[in-house]
């Protein structure tokens, strides 16, 4: 019985760890992604989504579904695990145990999507303002939930918001 109060303990441990370094795990609402992929920016198989803190993979399925590649960033390793386990059969995902803010998103990224507190989503639309700026091309980002200030808005609906990231060379 000891050993289910260690994998408790170090489940609720590693959540609470996660705090620190982001958002806490809120599941995307899978009604409200789908329609922010019809209404705001149309996936399709030119793209590479990156989703910054990519929970339980909901984000990177759905992208996949329209054609997209999707890499998904995750610290949580029991999130990292479930993820794997639920994509496991779609080869166009890519989820890596890894800090997005020492990570370089890959080449082809052309939309990243974000779920971030108040707190945070301007230091990540600051992150994938530097990897425009790495990769010299245009990013699309995508919040979920909360607007990034002094960042003008392309569209939104209810629940998304849709900004253009330039490099800061055009």
């Amino acid at each position: 019985m000891i050993w289910l109060f260690w994998i408790v303990l170090t489940t609720v441990l590693l959540f609470a760890f996660v705090v620190f370094f982001g958002a806490p795990y809120v599941p995307s609402k899978k009604r409200d992604l789908a329609k922010a992929f019809d209404e705001l920016y149309s996936l399709g198989s030119k793209d590479l989504l990156v989703d910054i803190g990519s929970g339980d993979g909901i984000v990177l399925r759905l992208a996949t579904r329209k054609g997209a590649r999707a890499v998904g960033y995750e610290i949580n390793p029991i999130l990292v695990m479930l993820s794997k386990f639920l994509c496991r059969s779609q080869s166009l995902i890519d989820i890596r145990l890894k800090n997005f803010w020492l990570a370089k998103f890959p080449d082809e990224t052309t939309i990243v999507y974000v779920f971030g507190e108040s707190r945070d989503i301007k230091k990540m639309a600051t992150k994938v303002q530097n990897e425009s700026n790495r990769l010299e091309k245009k990013i699309l980002l995508m919040s979920y939930g909360f607007q990034v200030p002094n960042l003008e808005l392309i569209k939104r609906n209810n629940t998304h918001f849709l900004y253009k990231i330039k490099p800061n060379s055009i």
